[in-house]
């Protein structure tokens, strides 16, 4: 008998804001795959017109996530090939996805990434800090305890450290920081990363801080911080 065929999922990173970065392979996965998962499904329709694609879309979110998973894996297991996408950047990398692709590898069915745009990646770069040992932590928790412990844990480790931060809690997260690593620590505050509103700023924590504070902040924002204290 022939071997069962069954479908791929396909892990696809799509643009941060500007839609030149979409990937040449990716622009023809989301064409081809029958489906697409996609974390916000207004959004990812804008990406799809754009791309001159009308495949059809299934919300797959952080709240419905664990819920789409029996539906995803019966969908593969009957041929179907899927493209899972976040709003922007690189599924399970802070977005949804890792819940997913877990079970559907548990289930032994095909993973396929299909790599382009990251915030993480697009911010280290840039930043003007060493990028030999980086250490990523994602968004900080709620909580304040384990807030701190983490970026204590994170902070003694001798490699760049980079996190998410959204906009209401940048000061916080800030603050904190200076707290922490000191006033003096060497830092880049990424926002709006290929947008057109694009900002790097590079300063130490401290500076940063008094920088930022009292603004109106929007837009997404990556902070890249140095191991090391700042010289003067």
């Amino acid at each position: 008998m022939p071997a069962e065929v069954t479908g791929t999922l396909y892990v696809v990173a799509t643009p941060l804001g500007n839609l030149e970065d979409i990937t040449v392979r990716a622009a023809r996965i989301l064409g081809e795959v029958d489906r697409v998962l996609a974390e916000d499904t207004r959004r990812t329709r804008r990406l799809l017109t754009h791309l001159g694609h009308n495949t059809p879309t299934l919300s797959v979110h952080q709240h419905n996530e664990r819920g789409r998973i029996e539906q995803v894996c019966r969908m593969l297991e009957e041929g179907q090939n899927l493209a899972l996408v976040s709003d922007a950047g690189t599924p399970a990398i802070s977005d949804p996805g890792f819940p997913l692709i877990r079970a559907v590898l548990a289930a032994k069915l095909p993973v396929i990434p299909i790599p382009g745009a990251c915030a993480l990646t697009t911010a280290v770069c840039a930043a003007g800090l060493p990028t030999d040992r980086i250490h990523f932590i994602g968004f900080l928790p709620t909580r304040p305890g384990r807030r701190r412990t983490l970026l204590e844990e994170a902070l003694s480790l001798k490699a760049t450290l980079v996190l998410y931060a959204s906009p209401h809690k940048l000061i916080k997260d800030l603050k904190l920081l200076v707290e922490i690593a000191g006033a003096e620590r060497p830092a880049c505050l990424c926002r709006e990363l290929t947008k057109v509103h694009e900002e790097f700023d590079r300063a130490s924590l401290g500076d940063l801080l008094e920088r930022w504070e009292g603004k109106k902040v929007r837009g997404e924002i990556t902070l890249v911080v140095g191991s090391e204290p700042k010289t003067r």
